[in-house]
């Protein structure tokens, strides 16, 4: 066996499950988020050529509302994949397997309470490094500090700090994880695995108004036998760009 073979077998399967289930939703949304822009664009366009005035004036109801935006929203896409992010985690910040599976939990909780706030290709690094960040402070006993944490993120220790502020707040401080919701993910992410395995169709195939914006269970202690009914877990919370 060569050397990038154990590598690759030394990572954990939840990490390899997690970040698919997220690369694969960040695809969606950004195909979603495409389709709603350009819908917008054209939506503003009509409006600007409706409210033109006599001398060619554009008149003050055409004034464009600002979209606030998240501290975890980057400006570009960056280069490295949601898998080789993760794993990059793994291979240097030593966390447990376990914390991947709280920070996956920890990451439910906050975009349940900010709706607005979708998983896309801008966002689901930082997203990544915080939810693992906050996760393997409650979760193991010794951890590296932010500043560690953030040269492995490829970020400053500034926004390291601020990013991780912003998450505690964004989950109102509920870090505990009972053993059943706990069991409960496990399950969530197993069936993720079944999906890997047996891939739904592809994003061509699939209607943009179709296409949920993240991949996070309804139920916290439920979402197993949901998850197993279901055969494949469907992503049913309904969030917007």
């Amino acid at each position: 066996m060569t050397m990038a073979a154990e590598d690759q077998a030394a990572v954990p399967r939840v990490v390899s499950i997690l970040s698919a289930l997220l690369a694969r939703v960040a695809e969606r949304n950004d195909v979603v988020a495409a389709v709603e822009r350009r819908i917008r664009d054209v939506e503003e366009q009509q409006q600007e050529e409706e409210d033109q005035g006599e001398d060619g004036k554009e008149t003050t109801t055409t004034a464009k509302k600002k979209k606030a935006v998240s501290a975890f929203q980057g400006l570009t896409k960056p280069a490295i994949s949601v898998g080789g992010y993760l794993e990059r985690i793994f291979r240097f910040a030593g966390c447990s397997p376990s914390c991947y599976v709280v920070a996956y939990i920890y990451l439910d909780r906050f975009l349940r309470r900010r709706p607005a706030l979708a998983v896309d290709s801008f966002n689901v690094h930082r997203l990544l490094i915080t939810s693992v960040l906050t996760a393997v402070k409650f979760v193991d006993d010794i951890c590296y500090n932010n500043a560690y944490f953030a040269r492995v993120g490829g970020i400053s220790l500034m926004e390291m700090n601020y990013l991780e502020v912003d998450f505690l707040f964004g989950i109102a401080f509920d870090l505990n994880v009972t053993p059943a919701v706990f069991a409960s993910y496990c399950a969530v992410l197993q069936t993720e695995m079944a999906c890997l395995e047996h891939p739904p169709p592809s994003i061509d195939a699939v209607s943009p108004t179709s296409l949920l914006q993240h991949c996070l269970p309804d139920q916290e202690v439920d979402t197993a036998a949901a998850a197993t009914k279901s055969g494949c877990h469907r992503h049913q919370q309904q969030l917007t760009v």
